[in-house]
């Protein structure tokens, strides 16, 4: 997944190029540009605290199958019964992962879709609360940060428009951005679980191996026993 571009410094370069056309005297300009230093606590939603819950969980499940997978493989280390049980709790911990992002993934789709009314035009009114949810910050493009931007109150009817249009850009690119993190992580659970089920096919192979070689070496024995007596 290609890495985001920082554009806050671009951003501020412009909102003080705006301000200082706009005629905002030294003082507005300074409580501005102080408004990008001291922020206000951001409120993490249920819909993030999950994302990065299950994100932390896949972390960890890659962790622990790198850690033991040495003695997994290696039929000294480990009992069939402790191999046994590895499976069942990975394989059930893989399809939890799994449904989890399903179920945010469908999460990001329904409010998408229900901040479109009718006529397929956006609620903006709804548009704060998905981009939230999202958490994903995305900047603009390099031509948009060029353009002033307008800091007169909302009540001018004319840049009304305009700030709604980019307000929808940004909240396209950041449900895009998401949407392909989240199939990354989707991608690595399945990977995971493939390799779960090639080291238990793989066990499963020298444990038929190591079968056939004890019926070899009991078979022998028995000829050799069959031998001595005759």
């Amino acid at each position: 997944m290609s890495r985001i571009r920082d554009r806050t410094e671009d951003f501020k370069d412009a909102v003080r190029q705006s301000a200082i056309s706009s005629g905002f005297n030294e003082a507005k300009l300074a409580a501005i540009m102080a408004s990008f230093i001291i922020h206000k606590p951001r409120k993490t939603t249920p819909f993030t605290k999950s994302a990065l819950k299950t994100l932390e969980s896949i972390e960890a499940l890659d962790q622990f199958l790198s850690k033991h997978r040495k003695d997994y493989v290696d039929r000294h280390r480990t009992t069939e019964q402790e191999k046994d049980s590895i499976e069942h709790e990975v394989t059930a911990f893989v399809k939890a992962c799994k449904d989890q992002i399903d179920i945010l993934k469908n999460c990001i789709n329904d409010d998408e879709a229900s901040s479109k009314g009718w006529l397929g035009i956006r609620d903006t009114s709804n548009a704060d609360t998905i981009a939230h949810k999202h958490g994903v910050v995305v900047g603009s493009d390099s031509a948009d940060a060029s353009k002033p931007y307008s800091l007169e109150p909302r009540d001018t009817n004319d840049n009304q428009p305009e700030s709604l249009r980019v307000k929808q850009e940004l909240l396209d690119d950041e449900t895009r951005a998401l949407q392909v993190e989240l199939s990354s992580l989707l991608d690595a659970a399945q990977q995971t679980e493939t390799k779960m089920v090639e080291m238990s096919a793989l066990n499963h192979l020298m444990s038929s191996h190591v079968l056939q070689q004890a019926q070899q070496i009991e078979h022998l024995y028995d000829q050799l026993e069959l031998f001595h007596i005759s």
